[in-house]
């Protein structure tokens, strides 16, 4: 049976007139019904978040920490249970779901000690009456806009910290993925988050409520996950009332193998990165450059690992290791990439093609010989597809790795140590995974992008800088 959520408004669940199907994307069946908000929802969650601000950011640091410390003990409760809820309204294998969970309780957690962390300066002044203090206030309201391909990570990651600093929030999760937001809040209020503090708008139509999320005066803050277009979008939309933007955008990571690589290990680190979520991450391989004196051992060894690695299904059977793709215009991606590759000369290792007539299953593939003048070259596929490229010289990968918009993601194999520093340092990308293929699991780290993928940082106590202002008072005496 399927449920319908409500929407979350200053502390009450609240039904809407309409609402819209949550689909299972291995079989296409209706799992829930998601309430579907309208420009008066949003309105009201926005004027609930501002009228909460003031009672929560003077809400002494020690007790948001405990309620943070509530919520996650929740989440841990109920791991099993969102889990299986993620997978089925997302397509994950139930494994790497509760993964997701519990990586997306550990930003509770660490947020709920970053929340006792907040402190400000004394700073001595050039003149003898007068002191400077420097405080560290809550920015206001914050707007979390989150994605579908990690519907409870992204959600605990931006709201955590938001909390903890003192705001307040209105999350409006993808419209793909809106059920496990839905349980997560109903953990947050189980925990006595206060009304009005978090608020959870969920809605069919993404760009009316967005832009209001975004251009509203009395948000103070937004934070996105998502594509680089919409992005641009949401700092436009920001510009006009200078609100605080964080973007975590899209991404086209180069994974980078020199012929002094242990190969067994490079193709370990390439599957791991390439087919996790069946490609729908922002930080996995897009661009795979293996020097060109291993080249032909690296994807014989690769091909043969995929074909011992996956097996498609759906997620909540126990032998999947490869879910779908979220949507028809995901698979229609992955295919146009593929046909135009081999068009233009590269050839299919293995793979290449739609898996099976339900659901939106791709065959996890291996593409040889791509070039340059090929989409994949240059567009993000969101896809479990890898292509290979060679290259000859340190100096050479490195400009074909830069030549790119995005600087989300990079990965370099080497065991030359005066290689790994030259490479990781000339990498125009905010994350590069040395020898590591998951540099992004670990809550305390920065999370972030260069140039088109992004502004700002998540995670660690990086994550809690965008929510915060900076006050400084000088006193006379």
């Amino acid at each position: 049976m399927t449920t319908t959520s409500k929407l979350y408004i200053n502390g009450e669940w609240i039904a809407t007139d309409s609402t819209f199907e949550v689909t299972d994307p291995a079989t296409g069946q209706v799992v829930g019904h998601a309430a579907d908000a309208n420009a008066s929802h949003a309105d009201a969650a926005i004027e609930a978040a501002h009228r909460a601000f003031p009672a929560w950011a003077a809400t002494p640091a020690h007790k948001r920490s405990q309620m943070l410390y509530k919520w996650y003990n929740l989440i841990m409760e109920q791991r099993n249970e969102i889990a299986a809820l993620l997978t089925s309204e997302m397509g994950k294998p139930l494994m790497e779901a509760k993964g997701e969970v519990i990586n997306a309780a550990g930003f509770v957690q660490w947020y709920a000690e970053e929340a006792k962390r907040v402190h400000g300066e004394t700073i001595p002044h050039l003149e003898p009456t007068k002191r400077i203090t420097v405080l560290k206030q809550p920015v206001g309201v914050v707007s979390a806009i989150t994605p579908w391909n990690f519907p409870a990570g992204m959600i605990t990651r931006k709201v955590a910290p938001a909390l903890a600093a003192g705001c307040t929030v209105v999350l409006k999760p993808a419209e793909q993925t809106p059920l496990t937001a839905v349980r997560l809040v109903e953990l947050a209020e189980q925990a006595g988050i206060p009304a009005g503090v978090i608020n959870l708008i969920t809605t069919s139509n993404p760009a009316e409520i967005g832009t209001m999320l975004t251009t509203d005066k009395r948000v103070r803050k937004v934070t996105f996950t998502g594509s680089t277009e919409v992005g641009k979008l949401i700092a436009k939309n920001a510009a006009e009332t200078v609100k605080r933007v964080s973007l975590e955008l899209g991404g086209h990571a180069p994974f980078i193998v020199f012929d002094d690589a242990d190969i067994k290990k490079a193709v370990f680190g390439l599957i791991n990165s390439k087919y996790r979520n069946a490609g729908q991450t922002c930080i996995c391989t897009n661009r795979v450059y293996v020097h060109k004196n291993i080249a032909e051992d690296f994807v014989k060894a690769a091909s043969e690992e995929i074909a011992k690695q996956f097996k498609l299904g759906h997620g909540l059977e126990k032998e999947t290791t490869m879910g779908p793709l979220i949507d028809q215009q995901a698979l229609d991606k992955a295919t146009l990439h593929v046909e135009d590759a081999v068009a233009k000369g590269a050839t299919v290792v293995c793979g290449g093609k739609r898996h099976g007539e339900q659901g939106f299953f791709f065959e996890p593939t291996l593409l040889s010989g791509v070039t340059e003048e090929m989409r994949i070259a240059t567009e993000e596929t969101f896809g479990p597809v890898a292509p290979v490229f060679t290259f000859e010289t340190e100096e050479d990968v490195l400009e074909r790795a830069n030549n790119s918009d995005y600087g989300l993601a990079a990965y370099v194999y080497t065991n030359d140590l005066g290689r790994s520093i030259r490479m990781s340092e000339g990498l125009q990308y905010g994350i590069v995974g040395l020898n590591d293929p998951m540099p992004a699991n670990a809550v305390q780290a920065p999370f972030g992008g260069m140039k088109q993928s992004g502004l700002g940082r998540e995670g660690g106590h990086y994550g809690m800088e965008p929510f915060l202002e900076i006050k400084y008072i000088s006193t006379g005496f």
